[in-house]
């Protein structure tokens, strides 16, 4: 029952850190038909600077800053960068951020070294919010996903609460429409992409002080935010919610379950056909977690191949 109640939390917090991460890559992907490579980058850059801030001005100020900073460094590679070779399609998109993503851990590396940093919450948030049979659970996980709940709210009544959500949500399926109405294309395409970085930013900022902060931090990351974004369907946030909290969820259940295949085969009396396929069937579920994001992805993909809530247009 612990592990039933302690893998529920750390799927829903891991999975709520993802959406956060993968919210403006969901939108600006959806709308702009960017492959934006570097957007994990922007969520490692957010850690970096929270870092320095903490070390500096304080906790919370890098926590203001973050997210501004990294939105003004979107605001930057949009205008003077993406915009110039958008209309070459999206292999120059690509290798663009791609490059853009090698420099920024270069930068990170040439300031910080190659090597993790101590980037440590205040004194204040280390306690345990309650204890599950023997198990102290930290505040700070709670306070994780209550910042990716909050922004969760805030995005979903944004983008379907009032006139810039109705325009950015229009942008996203008809954008020669909303130009045609009289609307500009460009500053709207150039507000996402900034948004978008600014969320990656203060996850960064906010999960930084809890997980590791290292120049791996982003590679480690950058996968799973793109199986959020297809999984979940281009373009909608709710998807990108329903699908980092599966990712999560499969992640923190597989990692600590030592059942194979080959288990379920005896249990159902397949025992011998267990043993004819050999080695494949015997491996453990948490020696494979960090490929059950992508078996996710397949079957999703298979099934529906717009995502969960995409559009099949």
């Amino acid at each position: 029952m612990e592990y039933l109640v302690v893998s529920t939390l750390n799927g829903v917090v891991h999975g709520l850190l993802l959406f956060m991460v993968s919210a403006g890559l969901t939108l600006i992907f959806g709308m702009m038909g960017v492959l934006n490579f570097s957007h994990a980058w922007f969520y490692m850059l957010g850690a970096y600077i929270g870092f320095t801030c903490t070390r500096t001005i304080g906790f919370w100020p890098g926590i203001i800053l973050a997210p501004l900073l990294v939105g003004a460094l979107g605001v930057f590679v949009e205008r003077y960068m993406l915009r110039r070779v958008h209309k070459y399609g999206h292999a120059h998109e690509l290798l663009l951020t791609f490059g853009l993503a090698f420099i920024i851990e270069e930068v990170i590396k040439l300031f910080y070294g190659d090597f993790p940093v101590s980037y440590q919450m205040p004194s204040y948030m280390r306690f345990a919010a309650f204890t599950i049979f023997d198990t102290n659970y930290p505040f700070y996980r709670l306070f994780i996903g209550g910042v990716a709940g909050l922004i969760f709210v805030g995005l979903y009544l944004l983008l379907t609460r009032t006139r810039i959500g109705i325009i950015v949500r229009a942008a996203t399926f008809r954008p020669t429409t909303v130009e045609a109405l009289g609307h500009n294309l460009p500053v709207i395409f150039m507000g996402v992409f900034a948004a978008g970085a600014a969320l990656a930013g203060l996850a960064g900022a906010v999960a930084g002080a809890f997980f590791p902060t290292s120049p791996n931090m982003a590679t480690d990351f950058g996968t799973l935010v793109f199986v959020v974004t297809v999984v979940g369907g281009l373009g909608s946030v709710e998807g990108a919610l329903i699908a980092s909290l599966m990712i999560g969820l499969f992640i923190s259940f597989s990692v600590g379950l030592n059942w194979a295949l080959a288990d379920l085969f005896g249990i159902v009396g397949l025992g011998p056909w267990a043993q004819a396929f050999g080695g494949i069937l015997t491996l453990k579920l948490s020696t494979i977690a960090n490929s059950m994001p992508f078996l996710l992805m397949l079957f999703i993909l298979l099934v529906r191949p717009a995502g969960l809530m995409g559009d099949r247009q």
